[in-house]
């Protein structure tokens, strides 16, 4: 090899031996492993963002769907206020038209339901099943399927059965109320189904979690459907009862008593005037008018059984006009009435209905003053005084002012006919309406059996209910024949005490206050048909007072005024009654208190209240529940 060559030659790597090159193999398992290891990381990562990734969808989520409820609710509001105006303003205000309705309901709807997609996502579900965590956010996806369920398939067809308000109407707004009713009423009833499952849905949400926002906002919801419900309950009897008790299907006519509560009665107050009001096809008319003076001869024969009979024989309601209804329960004296009237006139009527001078304030706020014969002018606010005070130093004449009260109800009767046609004010009419029924000043009885068993477990067919379970009931009957009832207080505490063998121990606190003055009431007002044989003076009052305790309840003792008193006991439709004969002098309060023994009282008592011009004052104070 020249020089040349060697300065030219590739030096040689060193290896192993001689002209030896080798390529190093990658180490595989190890590679293996890392991929294993970064695919594991990756993966713990994933699982560990996904539990914050699911977290947050929900609280992104649970906003908006907190933003759809809220905006839902401001649509329903607004229907509210369209559907049922403020009274007051019902007479001139042009209504919400069927349109304006329609849209606010779909805008409620459409809210709703986009809450309700929000809060079904994949996050919710498996949210939702978790022990503790889980209890606010089942309570935000329950809440938004009632609110989806409440506005599709509870007050879409509600809305389809109200007829429209039209500003030309044509004086037949309560028959076109009727036919839109009949003709939504399998979707009415429906509803009504819906309402009660979305009530008891959310009555099942949890009621107490970690969360304070979604517990108000599920008592906010539930305190909504709870007063949903007997609305639409009464919807529901409504769509299946008032068409034909209106006269859609043959004329109706209807025996209608105005009851006088300043002499109290069991029902509310001694029946007076009274009308016989004629429905076809939804078209009302008064057809006569007359007063208690002409009913005073009318008797019947009618025999309402045996336990009536003995708690009742001694006063003879079926022969004595003014005792007729000295039961609470309102259907013993709308049959009385219905058999009577016949007896009277050979005429039959399809049922009874009650009304009182409070319930006439209601509808002239509606209606506007009425104006009599003689130009006084009957109003909202003077009407409850005018005829329960005021008239009785107005006449000195008994005829005169007996026949006042029959032209202040034909008066009210001429506006009432007007507003029945007017589909302006028919809403506000109806919510004036439903208040009197639900204050108990508005009372109905049908002679339709079938009817007869729909009305009468709601509050206004004014029926004592015979179920078993905690009642409390305080009932006074006027037995001096005065009008004192005017100036009549009442107060009722009823207590529940610790369990004793099943039975809970019960203390009912009755007070009556006598505000009548002393002095400068006309005499027809202190007037004692009574003759009792002890010195009283004008205003003193006389009232035979009866406490309704639950079915199968005893009395273990009593005091009037702090020392022992006797009541003489009875059975009413399987309720224990006791009752007090009872002065009450003017200027004065008596106390009344029951110790008894009451079976099932673990929860608070089904209320009586009987319609006199003082509301009744009750306080209900339920134990714990009995542990067996």
């Amino acid at each position: 090899m020249t020089e040349q060559d060697i300065g030219t030659a590739e030096p040689r790597r060193p290896g192993p031996g001689r002209d030896a090159f080798r390529m190093r193999r990658p180490d595989r398992s190890r590679e293996g492993a890392s991929g294993r290891r970064r695919v594991l990381r990756n993966t713990l990562l994933a699982a560990a963002a996904l539990p914050l990734a699911g977290a947050v969808w929900i609280g992104v989520t649970g906003l908006l769907a907190r933003s759809e409820l809220i905006a839902a609710e401001r649509d329903l509001d607004a229907l509210r206020q369209s559907v049922a105006p403020v009274p007051g303003a019902a007479s001139g205000a042009v209504p919400t038209s069927a349109q304006e309705r329609e849209r606010e309901l779909r805008s409620a709807a459409a809210h709703a339901a986009r809450a309700h997609r929000l809060t079904t996502g994949p996050a919710w579900y498996p949210a939702a099943a978790l022990p503790f965590l889980g209890g606010p956010v089942r309570t935000v996806r329950g809440a938004a399927h009632a609110a989806d369920r409440l506005t599709g398939d509870v007050l879409s067809p509600l809305m389809r059965a109200l007829p429209p308000a039209t500003p030309d109407s044509r004086g037949d707004g309560m028959s076109e109320a009727l036919m839109t009713l009949q003709k939504h009423a399998p979707e009415v009833v429906r509803a009504a189904r819906a309402a009660a499952e979305v009530q008891a849905d959310v009555h099942e949400l949890p009621r107490s979690t970690w969360l304070p926002a979604a517990d108000r906002a599920r008592a906010g919801l539930a305190q909504q459907v709870d007063r949903l419900g007997p609305v639409m309950t009464d919807a529901s009897l409504a769509a299946r009862v008032l068409p034909p008790l209106l006269g859609t299907q043959g004329e109706r006519r209807y025996f209608l008593a105005f009851q006088n509560i300043a002499e109290a009665r069991g029902t509310g107050g001694v029946p007076g005037a009274f009308a016989v009001l004629s429905a076809d096809r939804g078209h009302l008319s008064f057809e006569r008018f007359g007063n208690n003076t002409e009913m005073a001869t009318a008797k019947t024969d009618l025999d309402l059984g045996a336990d009536f009979t003995a708690r009742y024989q001694g006063s003879e309601p079926t022969r004595v006009w003014a005792n007729s209804n000295m039961s609470p329960h309102f259907p013993y004296a709308a049959r009385i009435w219905a058999s009577a009237w016949h007896e009277h006139t050979g005429e039959r009527v399809d049922g009874v209905f009650a009304v009182d001078p409070a319930t006439l304030s209601r509808l002239l706020r509606v209606t506007g003053p009425a104006r009599m014969a003689g130009g006084t002018e009957l109003t909202a606010d003077n009407v409850v005084d005018l005829t329960e005070r005021a008239s009785y130093a107005m006449y000195d004449d008994v005829a005169r002012r007996k026949a006042f009260f029959v032209e202040a109800a034909r008066a009210a009767a001429g506006p009432l006919i007007s507003a029945t046609g007017d589909m302006r004010r028919l809403p506000a009419l109806l919510v004036a309406l439903n208040d009197a029924q639900r204050d108990g000043r508005l009372k109905v009885w049908s002679a339709h059996a079938a009817e007869q068993r729909l009305i009468e477990p709601r509050s206004y067919s004014g029926a004592l209910p015979e179920t078993p379970g905690p009642f409390a009931g305080l009932v006074v009957n006027n037995a001096a024949g005065s009008k004192l009832d005017y100036y009549l207080d009442r107060s009722l505490v009823w207590e529940a005490n610790g369990c004793s063998h099943g039975e809970r121990p019960v203390t009912a606190t009755v007070t009556l206050t006598n505000r009548a003055p002393v002095s400068g009431l006309p005499g027809y007002v202190t007037l004692r048909e009574d003759s009792p044989p002890y010195r009283t003076r004008p205003g003193d009052n006389r009232l035979l007072v009866s406490y309704y305790a639950g079915v199968g309840a005893a009395l273990t003792g009593a005091t009037l005024d702090g020392r022992p008193a006797q009541l003489a006991p009875g059975v009413e439709r399987g309720h224990s009654v006791y009752t007090l004969d009872l002065e009450l002098p003017a200027h004065s309060s008596r106390t009344l208190v029951l110790h008894l023994l009451e079976p099932h009282a673990d929860r608070a008592p089904v209320l009586l209240r009987q319609s006199l011009v003082t509301p009744l004052r009750a306080t209900l104070k339920p134990g714990g529940a009995c542990r067996v």
